[in-house]
């Protein structure tokens, strides 16, 4: 009944001071009440207490109990039921483009350079509950992993799938993962349409130049954030296959092509960014997350319940079982 309870007039509960003055009076003024009959002694009488006279305080008890019922009622003690409605008044459509060419393995990101972008990646996409999110994947050709959906769990089930494999053509096709990144948005209807490009190398692949799927971002729309992913210098890379089929690494010049990607940001109205270690990899995910908000509308509807009503009740049986008392047992003694 009085769970997740407040009340309107707290400043009210200053009045509950006026019953420890009352018990203080009563106290003082009790004997006065009672006659007094003076006699030279009492020998000659057989004394026995009257269990009556002493259970007449209970109307002064019932009378406090009232006052404290009446004051917390004043005070206006009433629960609140909170509900919230949502509405998304500006979605936006994502596809993260994502280069999983050999050279993703690098270990100059931990573990490497494939598992800190997926890692930072699936916070993204779980700070984005109101946004549709669709992956390609690209090397020496490009595939859709997952086309553009609201659904998270299957987006991430999809991301942590992602990893190096030899069925895609090696080798880095930045305009073939650009322009599978526009497919997937040119028809849709979102009000932003936003590409994510990460690659680690330059384009040296595939059979669409990286400008021309610029124009075509252009063309439809869609906004194009680009991020360079590797270390300044050399970096710990695949250079071979031994024949028990894991890599041999080597010492490998990082080669990015900053021009290129910078001028499909630009052209497209994104932004370029260069991720050399995984912490400022986390720091370009949420300055992109930053930059593109989806505008969200919050109504929130409040019930408010009154709880003085059953107190006020109360307080009056209580005033009245008190009179019936006074009248009738008490009668003779009051």
């Amino acid at each position: 009944m009085f769970e997740n309870i407040e009340f309107l007039n707290k400043e009210l509960f200053w009045l509950l001071l006026c019953i420890p003055v009352a018990i203080v009076w009563y106290v003082f003024t009790n004997k006065r009440q009672t006659s007094e009959f003076k006699i030279s002694t009492v020998s000659g009488f057989k004394l026995k207490g009257s269990v009556w006279a002493k259970l007449k305080h209970v109307l002064f008890v019932l009378r406090i109990l009232a006052l404290g019922l009446l004051i917390t009622a004043l005070a206006r003690p009433r629960t609140v039921d909170v509900s919230t409605k949502t509405k998304t008044t500006k979605g936006i459509d994502i596809v993260m483009a994502i280069d999983v060419s050999a050279s993703m393995l690098a270990k100059d990101l931990l573990p490497n350079r494939l598992e800190a972008l997926k890692e930072v990646a699936e916070d993204f996409i779980k700070g984005r509950p109101n946004d549709r999110i669709g992956l390609v994947e690209y090397a020496g050709e490009s595939y859709t992993k997952t086309p553009i959906t609201s659904d998270k769990n299957i987006v991430l089930r999809a991301l942590r799938d992602i990893k190096y494999n030899t069925i895609i053509e090696g080798g880095t096709a930045i305009g073939m993962g650009l322009a599978t990144s526009v497919n997937r948005l040119k028809d849709s209807k979102a009000k932003s349409k936003v590409i994510i490009l990460l690659t680690d190398g330059v384009n040296n692949a595939g059979f669409i130049d990286p400008k021309i799927a610029s124009e075509l971002a252009v063309e439809y729309g869609i906004k194009t954030y680009t991020i360079g992913l590797g270390t300044n210098g050399m970096a710990l890379s695949p250079i071979g296959i031994r024949r028990d089929g894991t890599f041999q690494y080597g010492r490998v010049q990082v080669e990015i092509d900053e021009e290129l990607l910078q001028e499909i940001a630009e052209a497209t109205g994104g932004l370029y960014f260069r991720a050399t270690n995984n912490k400022k990899l986390e720091d370009i995910y949420d300055e992109i997350n930053k930059l593109e908000k989806t505008e969200v509308e919050e109504r929130k509807y409040y019930n408010y319940e009154e709880k003085y009503r059953p107190l006020v009740i109360l307080a009056g049986l209580f005033l009245i079982f008190e009179f019936i008392l006074r009248h009738t047992i008490f009668r003779s003694f009051v």
